[in-house]
């Protein structure tokens, strides 16, 4: 018998990564999206293909064996589909997770007795997306009768991705062009009992956090790292970038700072990490990615939150008792990224800082305690870009 996946978001990373391994693993794909254009291509089209760039050249896969459903005007459809699913993905973006959980939870609730529970699984950049995702779907979309019984209908496991999916050409229509390197990491200690779903690529491990903050403190930090220096400094590309010696140095640094974080909190080999370091910016200097500074840097009020790719590392180094100069030197960058065209986040940064006062927007933005260490030299940090950026009289 066939398996199936109920995957939001046709995106990209959706059609580009996730939709890759699960083909790969012979499960048919049902996309979800709202998005007009991409479904209807989708429906018209029984195949794209899936472009790997790497090192060693380029290699093309074709993806077919796909299903696809406008959620937007189609919603019991897609509750349907859950319902019977083996499997439910989604890349839609941390913020977008409350929009589908209603959906996601109609279908579960409707699921048969006789069926397994189904593998729910966010594939997001953000620590824990999975459980944010459950909570929206417990809370209050899960009728209160049924809550302590999801579990026989659901297992919710976190994840960790890796893979960079840069800027796609504009006349590719569902074809996608993806870094040929990936780590798809799940934590299975949910499945425990009923085992975990098949998928081709996946590492299933009992601890999923030490992944978690080493990919997002060290590949998500030093590429959001060099796109803010990069946008400052007038470069298109990450690439190019990284090929200036100021950038490169800005993104090593930080990244020291971080892989301190890692090997002392995680007890990870210092050369491992070292060598992983290296890896990582050997990646995200390939030029046939591609990827631009304004791509990787958007969304800054997300990369400057609390538990993300600079806050989040820094703030437990100085709690450590360790100074962070090089994240603060990108925090600072991230500051600048402000009323970046086709960027709302940009816009509301910019906002944000002639709004409030520097402690006001440190507060909110960051999500950093006033009694935080790292609260006052972000403060002031703030204080310096809002002198620089403001308008002159």
């Amino acid at each position: 018998m066939t398996k199936k996946a109920v995957h939001f978001g046709a995106g990209n990373i959706g059609r580009g990564f996730v939709a890759e391994f699960l083909h790969d693993s012979g499960y048919e794909v049902v996309f979800a999206d709202i998005l007009d254009n991409i479904i209807d291509q989708l429906q018209k089209s029984p195949s794209y293909t899936v472009t790997e760039i790497g090192a060693e050249g380029e290699k093309k896969f074709t993806i077919t064996n796909y299903r696809a459903i406008n959620s937007k005007y189609h919603e019991a459809d897609v509750i349907k589909e859950v319902s019977t699913a083996d499997l439910v993905t989604c890349a839609v973006g941390p913020n977008i997770l409350k929009f589908i959980a209603p959906v996601i939870a109609k279908g579960i609730n409707l699921r048969s007795e006789g069926l397994p529970p189904t593998a729910v699984i966010a594939c997001e950049n953000a620590i824990g997306a999975t459980d944010v995702l459950a909570g929206f779907i417990k809370d209050p979309h899960t009728p209160a009768d049924r809550r302590e019984s999801l579990h026989e209908r659901a297992r919710f496991g976190n994840s960790a991705i890796d893979r960079i999916v840069p800027g796609q050409d504009p006349n590719a229509g569902l074809d996608v062009k993806i870094e040929s390197f990936y780590e798809w990491v799940v934590d299975k200690t949910p499945f425990h009992g009923h085992g975990h779903p098949e998928i081709k690529g996946v590492k299933w491990v009992d601890d999923l956090q030490p992944y978690i903050e080493r990919k997002l403190f060290t590949v998500n930090t030093g590429h959001a790292t060099a796109a803010y220096h990069g946008y400052n400094r007038g470069f298109k590309t990450i690439a190019e970038a990284l090929n200036d010696p100021g950038v490169n140095k800005e993104v090593q640094k930080a990244l020291e700072e971080t892989a301190t974080l890692i090997v002392k909190k995680h007890k990870i080999d210092p050369n491992e990490q070292k060598a992983y370091v290296e890896k990582i910016i050997k990646r995200i200097s390939n030029p046939h990615l591609e990827d631009t500074v304004v791509r990787v840097g958007r969304a800054p009020l997300r990369k400057l939150s609390r538990k993300e790719r600079f806050i989040g590392p820094a703030s437990q180094l100085v709690e450590y008792g360790y100074a962070v100069p090089a994240l603060l030197d990108a925090i600072a960058a991230a500051f600048k990224f402000q009323n970046v065209e086709g960027d709302e986040e940009s816009v509301e940064l910019a906002e944000i800082l002639k709004s409030h006062s520097a402690e006001a927007a440190t507060e909110k933005i960051t999500g950093l305690e006033k009694s935080h260490a790292l609260f006052e030299p972000v403060k002031l940090i703030v204080e310096k870009v809002k002198k620089e950026t403001k308008p002159s009289i």
